[in-house]
């Protein structure tokens, strides 16, 4: 009784949670421009109208350029800190590791507010620039913790052989050590370029008069006519994002298969 109990309860949450993500094709493709059952026709012609859209297109742009900037700089960030933490000892190692997870708890609202407030004192003028600082410190946080798994996989006996064959420091971290955290490198850059393209708030506050996607979709849901094309927009963002995060997944699974080490969970 109490497991089928559980059972209703586990379906009716998964319902809540998704629900309203599988309602989006559904008013994607619907020819009403009201969103409302029932369902008036099949069309397609919010995605024409989408990729129409010269505002959209710049949004687009914006977005895929931070997104990518911000990967490409918090994952590089994170190999440096993920491997600091996993391999040495310093002073305030646990002060300093925590004030860097930090964005993990912290309200997005407040690390927006603080940014632009500190940006604007010093005189930054805001732009796309200003977003991509933004989003690669939130999303530091998310490629340390997915390199510190990778790191702490590997085997130390592996770099220690290259020492003892004749390899710098260097040159045993790139031939032996990336080789081996690749897929938890490719992990952390996917989510951290999941995280970015989907992140809102600061967006919102440090992006200035630069539209990215998440802004668009927030100005535009004010007009009743625009609705469809933000449905159409809506269902390709979460297509996106599930091929992305089911990407990360799968590179996260074949790091922890190839280092030998049991799984203990992922993200999705």
């Amino acid at each position: 009784m109490k497991g089928h109990g559980l059972r209703v309860y586990a379906i009716a949450y998964l319902l809540f949670l998704y629900a309203p993500i599988l309602l989006l094709p559904l008013f994607a493709f619907n020819s009403g421009t009201i969103i409302a059952f029932p369902l008036k026709g099949f069309t397609t012609d919010w995605f024409s109208q989408m990729v129409a859209d010269a505002t959209l297109r710049r949004a687009f742009t914006n977005s895929m350029i931070i997104a990518v900037s911000s990967a490409v700089l918090a994952t590089s960030l994170g190999i440096f800190a993920a491997r600091a933490s996993t391999r040495y000892n310093f002073p305030f190692k646990g002060g300093i590791m925590g004030l860097i997870m930090v964005p993990l708890v912290l309200p997005e609202i407040i690390v927006a507010m603080s940014l632009l407030v500190v940006l604007l004192a010093i005189g930054v003028e805001l732009s796309i620039f200003t977003v991509i600082l933004g989003h690669t410190l939130l999303c530091m946080p998310y490629a340390i913790a997915i390199l510190s798994t990778a790191f702490n996989s590997l085997d130390q006996s592996l770099e220690e052989a290259a020492y003892d064959l004749g390899e710098t420091k260097w040159s045993a971290f790139r031939l032996v050590i990336l080789p081996l955290v690749m897929p938890g490198i490719i992990s952390a850059l996917l989510m951290s370029f999941t995280i970015s393209l989907d992140e809102f708030i600061i967006a919102f506050f440090l992006a200035g008069n630069e539209p990215t996607l998440p802004t668009y979709i927030f100005s535009q849901l004010r007009f009743p006519k625009s609705v469809p094309v933000i449905m159409a927009l809506g269902t390709v963002l979460v297509a996106v994002s599930i091929l992305l995060l089911t990407c990360a997944e799968y590179f996260r699974r074949r790091g922890v298969a190839r280092t030998g080490r049991t799984d203990s969970g992922g993200f999705v």
